[in-house]
Order: C-alpha cells, then sequence, then structure tokens
C-alpha cells in the first residue's frame, strides 16, 4: 500500500529533496519536498480544507502540528503566530528534518519539529491544528490523540481534519467518549467531504 511507507521512522529509498512552491498564509512559498512523506507534491485535500476552514491560532503561547509531514500546518501556525512557540511532532525522520529545514527557508525561528517523544511532556498547548493520520489504524490513532489532546492548555483548542468517509462522525463520538469532562467536542464545518473537527477544554 502507498500510504504505508511514510508511517515508518525511517522511509525506504534516497532522501533527495526537490523544490516544491506552494501557497501557504497568503503567498507563494518556495520550499523543499521529497518522497517517502505524506503528500509530498503539494497541499493534500485535508490540510487545504484546514488551513481554509480553522480560525488564527493564538497568537502567542505553544502551538502544534500532529503529524507535520513536510510543514504545511506548522509553517502556517508560525507564519500567522510569529510570537507564538511552534511545535511539529511526526515519526517519520525526513519529515522532521525538512520541515526544520522548510522553516529555516522561511526565515523562522519559531518552529521546533521533533519526534513525539522529544517533546516535554509538561507543555500544555493553545492551539493545536491536525490532519490526523486515519491510515495508521483506529489504536494507534486513538493512542496518537489520547497522547496530545489532554495537553491542551486550559482554554486552548485542538482543530482536527477527518474525511466523512474515513469516520468523523464516530471519531467525534469517541472524542467525546473518551476525554474527561473539562473538554467538549463540536462539529465546526463541512467542506468538500471533510469535516472539521474542534475539542475545546474548559478554561477553568
Amino acid at each position: 500500500m502507498e500510504s504505508a511507507h511514510y508511517f515508518s521512522a525511517s522511509p525506504a529509498g534516497p532522501f533527495t529533496r526537490k523544490p516544491l512552491t506552494v501557497e501557504l498564509a497568503g503567498a507563494t512559498r518556495t520550499l523543499q519536498t521529497s518522497a517517502g512523506i505524506f503528500s509530498p507534491d503539494g497541499i493534500d485535500k485535508g490540510t487545504a480544507v484546514l488551513l481554509d476552514e480553522v480560525p488564527a491560532p493564538s497568537p502567542t503561547g505553544n502551538l502544534l502540528d500532529i503529524g507535520c509531514g513536510w510543514g504545511p500546518i506548522a509553517l502556517t501556525l508560525a507564519l500567522r503566530a510569529p510570537h507564538a512557540k511552534v511545535y511539529a511532532v511526526d515519526v517519520n525522520e525526513r519529515c522532521i528534518t525538512l520541515t526544520n529545514e522548510n522553516a529555516s527557508l522561511l526565515g523562522l525561528g519559531n518552529v521546533a519539529a521533533s519526534t513525539p517523544d522529544a517533546v516535554d511532556p509538561d507543555l500544555r498547548f493553545d492551539t493545536i491544528w491536525s490532519n490526523p493520520p486515519i491510515r495508521i489504524g483506529k489504536d494507534e490513532l486513538h493512542s496518537l490523540l489520547t497522547l496530545w489532546l489532554p495537553r491542551l492548555a486550559p482554554g486552548g483548542s485542538a482543530w482536527l481534519v477527518v474525511q466523512k468517509n474515513l469516520g468523523s462522525d464516530s471519531l467525534q463520538r469517541w472524542l467525546s467518549a473518551e476525554l474527561d469532562a473539562s473538554f467538549t467536542v463540536t462539529r465546526e464545518s463541512t467542506a468538500k467531504s471533510f469535516r472539521i473537527l474542534r475539542v475545546r477544554k474548559a478554561s477553568h
């Protein structure tokens, strides 16, 4: 299956960078990509919906991109919130390298991409954006979300984009049942067969 290889820490095949020109945060950006990662040729449909539909991130504090790929979400967070610290996590070493390199290409000093276990477990996040890797399987996905969503800061929000036919409604129900009473889970919008789910942490 083509999509399986980008979930491995060290993808097969050579790590050969190639140029990528995309629109991020309202301007054309020239970045780098490679084979062996998610959506190497541009911004995938789900991520595009997320970036179009979700309101501006917290202007300060800690922001998080779960499953960063070559960096479209993390870079957009950093461009739109230059005074915030943006954390980007992925299991794929190429994704981590590319996201850090692409942040450097854009002159963004507020991005840190790493493996999940390299992030301080005591950190709390004011905004989380993610196009979560649904295809890793339900158990893995649930583990991923229960690792990060409880780390929302009081008053913080996580925004997730999920394709309807890949179980967005069942995921919404599961999150509502799984997270404690300080969280609320809502469906914020639907666009192009994708749903935007919002997970909010109470202020107090």
